[in-house]
């Protein structure tokens, strides 16, 4: 949306000749200011350019001198790893006057659930008010006194129940009522932007795990979601988005160079985040999604599971991308499932993340689990809101879930067209 500053390559002209030296000449310093451990710019390096960058590198005029509310966590960060905190406190043309903090807090800490308070940010001094808290998930006109403009800058993880996308949408709603712009700095979407799974959620089982019609796994970035939820929802912010320079939406967060942050104390890899958008319905069960062991939404388990049994009917489903082991793991001490002991768990190891589809294989898991165990097996009090409806607990239960996965399919399908308006890549 900003024009980018990186400068262009120089045009061939009479110095062609000599360009061969050049270049012999320049490789050879890089060698030696890498072998004398000397840092090379960020910007020397290829690879993605997150919005922060081009946002900061071209200020619009209009937003100069402004008083800026920046959503934040310490995942937000530039190539070099500097926090966007650090960024735009410092920028000359911007005031930074309010952290706002979604779940997990502004240094993305705080276990998931976990109420955070309002503070004061050490390095700046600038005031902390939680969006995670007492006063609920969205800014209040007390949070936005001052503050001329809200500007976003949170990693997404690829998943519908990604509570930072609820906490986006209800700032832009806070920021159309306060009549003041909304600024979304764009990153990649980490399992890419190319894969669309499972249905959309049914509008009456909204909460702030899933806000809004779409997909669990919609294959969008945060600038594409705020400008889709703006216009088919009715928000009327004034949505500005510093795109990402560079993302293809066939890229994983590994192929775009950014440093990696953990974006919450359990997504830990890019594995887990690639599970990660069917994983997280065994929160919706009494079968632990992994959090309090190695490899949270990499696997999942419980003392009475026979993982081996699963484990083996899994993997004689044939599905694409991914193979099932039968693990014993210990889970820490003050975990909220089974803290302190050791349980029987199933690991997936995907072999071809492209092929790899994580909603259906974890509501197949958990069909296998359910047959299984018919006993020790139960549903959860969230189940519902994480899948969207009650159509995966019901069909699961009426042993009718292959019909419904293929209703998804079609969903999925339909959304990917849909969306094709609010692609800004």
């Amino acid at each position: 949306m900003w024009r980018s500053t990186i400068p262009r390559c120089a045009r061939p002209g009479r110095y062609a000749a000599v360009m061969p030296l050049v270049r012999v000449v320049l490789g050879v310093a890089l060698a030696l200011l890498l072998f004398c451990g000397v840092p090379v710019p960020a910007s020397a390096a290829p690879g993605v350019i997150p919005g922060v960058e081009v946002f900061l590198a071209d200020v619009p005029a209009a937003l100069k001198g402004k008083r800026v509310g920046l959503i934040t966590n310490s995942a937000a960060v530039n190539r070099a790893g500097t926090p966007d905190i650090d960024l735009i406190a410092a920028h000359p043309d911007l005031k930074l006057v309010a952290l706002l903090a979604p779940e997990h807090g502004i240094r993305g800490a705080a276990e998931a659930g976990v109420s955070v308070g309002d503070s004061v940010d050490e390095k700046t001094g600038v005031p902390i008010y939680s969006l995670y808290g007492a006063q609920g998930h969205a800014p209040t006109p007390e949070m936005l006194q001052n503050v001329d403009v809200l500007v976003y800058d949170l990693p997404e993880v690829g998943g519908r129940t990604w509570t930072y996308v609820s906490t986006m949408a209800l700032s832009m709603q806070a920021a159309a009522r306060k009549g003041i712009p909304f600024i979304v700095l764009d990153r990649p979407n980490p399992i890419g932007g190319q894969i669309v799974e499972g249905a959309l959620l049914d509008p009456a089982y909204a909460s702030f795990v899933g806000m809004y019609p779409i997909p669990a796994r919609h294959g969008m970035t945060v600038g594409e979601l705020a400008s889709l939820f703006n216009q088919t929802q009715g928000i009327g912010a004034d949505l500005r988005i510093a795109k990402t320079r560079g993302w293809s939406r066939g890229q994983w967060f590994d192929q775009t160079g950014l440093p990696w942050v953990n974006p919450s104390p359990n997504l830990r890899s890019l594995a887990a985040l690639a599970n990660y958008p069917g994983t997280v319905y065994f929160e919706g069960t009494n079968v632990s999604e992994g959090r309090g062991t190695d490899r949270p939404f990499e696997q999942v388990g419980t003392p009475w599971l026979d993982a081996a049994t699963v484990a083996a009917k899994m993997n004689s489903l044939g599905l694409p991308g991914v193979s099932f082991q039968a693990v014993t793991v210990p889970v820490a001490a003050g975990a909220a499932k089974f803290g302190g002991q050791s349980i029987q768990a199933v690991r997936m190891a995907i072999t071809d993340r492209n092929a790899y589809r994580p909603v259906g294989t974890a509501l197949l898991l958990i069909d296998a689990i359910r047959a299984q165990h018919p006993s020790d097996f139960a549903w959860g009090p969230s189940i519902d809101a994480l899948t969207g409806s009650d159509k995966a607990r019901k069909a699961i239960d009426a042993g009718q879930l292959p019909a419904l996965l293929a209703e998804w399919d079609r969903a999925a399908a339909g959304f990917a067209t849909s969306r094709a308006p609010y692609l800004l890549y």
